[in-house]
């Protein structure tokens, strides 16, 4: 289902009523979509859902060596706008 954000602010009730019922209803403002409403169910959201692409295996970068930050970022972040 879609509707209006001036819709939902006229028929807001009617529209969680369908959200309810199981229905997923886009909210569109000048045309482009704003907000899903979607039904709660028991089944918990993660926080960063990965879908469609499924889970995603990030490479940890590790330098092998501690650095010594005692004398302040220094020449480290040269280069880096800093």
């Amino acid at each position: 289902m879609e509707t209006t954000a001036r819709d939902f602010n006229q028929n807001a009730s009617r529209i969680l009523a369908a959200a309810e019922r199981g229905e997923r209803i886009t909210v569109t403002k000048n045309g482009r979509a704003v907000a899903i409403l979607s039904p709660v169910t028991e089944q918990p959201v993660p926080d960063h859902p990965t879908d469609p692409m499924g889970d995603d295996d990030i490479p940890v970068f590790h330098s092998g060596s501690r650095i010594d930050w005692s004398e302040g970022r220094g020449s480290y972040l040269e280069g880096f706008g800093a």
